[in-house]
């Protein structure tokens, strides 16, 4: 369900854009604010589609936003039924394939969308005009400066900020995401009994955050330009007796995470694939603390993350290592 993800991105969080440094363009400096204000304070109900590699499914969500609470119920409409319920950002309860994999991340409550932070890593600019779902749009584009990062294309409802469409692309142009709203419905407001997540809409465990040096002491010895750590946890896996530790990057856009488990000497198999706009690299690592499988995840490019991969190393390793 790759869209819930992309949903936290685009609407399911609290964002909140300074103004733009002067070298940028104004109107899309307008309509980033548009969208941030339009995420705290609108609330509505829709529909949308997801398509990645030429696989679709679709959507509902209700998105509520009272008394300075945001809460956003989103159910998938194909299949087996898939729920993810979220207040403040937080993930509350998830259903479905997705009940017994997901555990909430700490420190994730809020993301803040930085333009002036973005422009460093892209170009931003408005592109044109459009219509989706019956609505105006207003077309934002976000185009990286280098190869480690993909391009986003964002159309706004030009009536509320709302995000109606959004598709990333990879650095030849070529379609990896694509999010399109067909129903929005800024009059009609969800109810208590539309926010009321379903019966197998189990409870997720929040993960206790970790100081950076606690985490196993892991670091990365090279990293895309931009990225930051933002989170690091750490787990026990009671079936394998080890830890897995977990580190995540952000550059105020895009996000991956790396995960580091302890492994024997024929453990682990070295994994290098691309799903749509996400790649996911393990690579088996010598280290002073012994074997490690160290995976990487996330929305960037497949060389960019097998090289994030092979650059972790012990945090008390010197850089002679």
């Amino acid at each position: 369900m790759r869209a819930l993800p992309l949903l936290s991105l685009l609407i399911g969080s609290c964002m909140t854009v300074p103004a733009l440094a002067a070298n940028s363009s104004p109107e899309a400096s307008e309509w980033l604010n548009k969208l941030a204000q339009a995420e705290q304070k609108q609330s509505y109900q829709g529909s949308f589609v997801y398509e990645r590699n030429g696989s679709f499914s679709s959507h509902d969500i209700w998105h509520r936003v009272e008394g300075g609470k945001v809460s956003e119920r989103l159910l998938q409409l194909d299949g087996a039924a898939q729920e993810i319920v979220r207040v403040d950002g937080k993930v509350e309860c998830v259903s479905g394939a997705l009940a017994s994999s997901v555990s909430a991340p700490p420190d994730t409550a809020s993301r803040v969308l930085d333009p002036l932070k973005l422009m460093s890593w892209y170009d931003l600019s408005v592109a044109g005009k459009s219509r989706v779902a019956g609505r105006d749009a207003v077309i934002v584009t976000l185009t990286p400066r280098d190869q480690h990062r993909y391009a986003f294309e964002l159309h706004l409802d030009r009536k509320t900020g709302l995000p109606l469409r959004s598709l990333m692309l990879n650095d030849k142009g070529q379609l990896l995401e694509r999010f399109q709203m067909t129903r929005l419905d800024t009059d009609e407001l969800p109810t208590d009994a539309d926010m009321r997540p379903g019966a197998g809409c189990k409870p997720v465990r929040q993960v206790t955050a970790a100081g950076n040096d606690s985490v196993a002491g892991w670091r990365s010895d090279w990293l895309p330009p931009g990225f930051e750590l933002v989170n690091s946890s750490m787990r026990s896996d009671p079936k394998r007796n080890s830890s897995v530790s977990s580190l995540m990057y952000d550059d105020g856009l895009a996000r991956f995470s790396v995960f580091l488990e302890p492994v024997n000497d024929d453990g682990g198999t070295d994994v290098r694939t691309q799903l749509g706009p996400t790649s996911a690299v393990s690579r088996r690592l010598n280290t002073p603390k012994g074997k490690v499988m160290v995976t990487v995840v996330g929305e960037i490019p497949l060389g960019t993350a097998e090289r994030v991969a092979l650059s972790m190393r012990p945090q008390d390793a010197q850089a002679r290592q």
